[in-house]
């Protein structure tokens, strides 16, 4: 189900890049240059912006017949409204019997900075990052203390995004000189496009880097007898998927989001990864689970960063607070018997660790093994300050130390 990213994604953008490197803006930068001055207001998640269409002038004889089709249709919205409101709050089933998880200590997974990626000032609801060749100043309504660095360095950055500070709010891109749709970028030698969307995003989240390299070492560590199989639902971009196979996987990557499965593609073919397993399906996150559950697949790694709100390819709704449960309870069906991992990521800022910690120990009770809940963090380059991203919490199963340590 959707985003960004049931399956829906939010994070939003053209994956198309139009003109060859070097068209404009900084070098390494590609696509069509950007003006002045771009509007990113809102589009559904289809990535199709909505049709407008002139109302019909109706006749004096055709007044009742249109005011009945008028009623009609606001009644059976009103219908279709209260039901989704009457949506029965899921329950999660009796747990099989066995040790529940252990419960880690909070923990804050700090990215610090690399050489495509650094937080390098924040305050008064801004954060100035460097992302490859450009500067770039966001909204962040984490950053409440006071910014460290000169105005005139604000002022210097290649583009500003403006507008409403939530997360998924309307507002543009401000470029003071014009700069190409994307740039190469890249993590831990893997290669990606960075590209400036509509929703404030820049085509992948560098606090993710912690669960990337935590990830990977899960992976290679893995003594299976074969290839682990990991499954990337709500994957946007795709760069936890590059990461997953590089290190030996064989991924199947689901979002809701034709263009944010088209951004992966992309980026599997700059990384030189087009030989490595990667199954990249558009389908509803949930929809895609339940058929897993009925074929019998299972995966040895889940990953699941969900958005508060999406739609699917045909429409689907997630709510976070409303489908999760459900959403983690049905995952839990597909994990293998040699399990290595269970990740989910939230932006929803304003709940707690600790909710989405309580709720994975429910649902893997069972299973034993143990549930690591904290932030996502960001260290701010050559400074002491961090800025908290989003939460997580994470199950995998206990080291062999662990296990004699009971």
């Amino acid at each position: 189900m959707a985003q960004r990213r049931g399956g829906q994604s939010s994070r939003q953008g053209n994956p198309k890049g139009g003109a060859k490197a070097g068209s404009g803006g900084k070098r390494g930068a590609t696509g069509a240059p950007r003006g002045k001055d771009e509007r990113g207001g809102r589009s559904n998640f289809s990535g199709r912006k909505p049709e407008f269409k002139p109302g019909r002038i109706v006749k004096h004889g055709d007044q009742d017949k249109s005011q009945s089709k008028t009623a009609s249709k606001s009644q059976s919205q009103t219908q279709a409204k209260t039901q989704h409101e009457a949506r029965e709050p899921f329950v999660l089933p009796p747990r099989p019997q066995g040790p529940q998880p252990r419960r880690a200590p909070f923990a804050l997974m700090v990215t610090k900075p690399w050489q495509d990626y650094a937080l390098l000032d924040m305050g008064h609801g801004r954060k100035l990052e460097r992302y490859g060749p450009y500067t770039i100043v966001r909204p962040e309504p984490q950053a409440m203390g006071s910014p460290r660095l000169r105005a005139d360095i604000w002022e210097a950055a290649d583009a500003f995004f403006t507008g409403d500070l939530e997360e998924e709010g309307p507002g543009r891109w401000r470029y003071p000189s014009p700069l190409g749709e994307t740039w190469e970028t890249s993590w831990d030698d893997i290669r990606f496009y960075g590209r400036f969307t509509a929703f404030r995003h820049v085509g992948f989240f560098p606090e993710q880097a912690a669960h990337w390299a935590w990830m990977d070492k899960q992976i290679r560590s893995a003594y299976l007898g074969r290839a682990p199989r990991v499954l990337n639902l709500f994957g946007y971009s795709g760069v936890a998927s590059l990461v997953a196979a590089r290190a030996g996987a064989e991924v199947t990557h689901v979002d809701a989001s034709k263009k944010a499965v088209g951004y992966g593609k992309e980026n599997q073919m700059l990384a030189g990864l087009d030989d490595k397993p990667i199954r990249w399906i558009v389908d509803d996150a949930m929809k895609f689970v339940q058929r897993e559950i009925r074929r019998g697949n299972v995966y040895d790694g889940i990953l699941l960063d969900p958005p508060k709100f999406g739609r699917g390819p045909k429409g689907e709704v997630w709510q976070l607070f409303e489908m999760l449960p459900e959403m983690l309870d049905a995952c839990r069906q597909i994990l293998s018997k040699e399990a290595l991992f269970y990740t989910l990521t939230c932006y929803a800022m304003r709940a707690s660790y600790a909710a989405f910690d309580e709720l994975m120990i429910e649902v893997m009770t069972g299973q034993g093994g143990i549930v690591e809940s904290g932030e996502l963090m960001i260290a701010e380059e050559g400074g002491a300050r961090t800025l908290n991203t989003s939460l997580y919490t994470r199950w995998r199963p206990l080291t062999k130390e662990e296990e004699a340590d009971q």
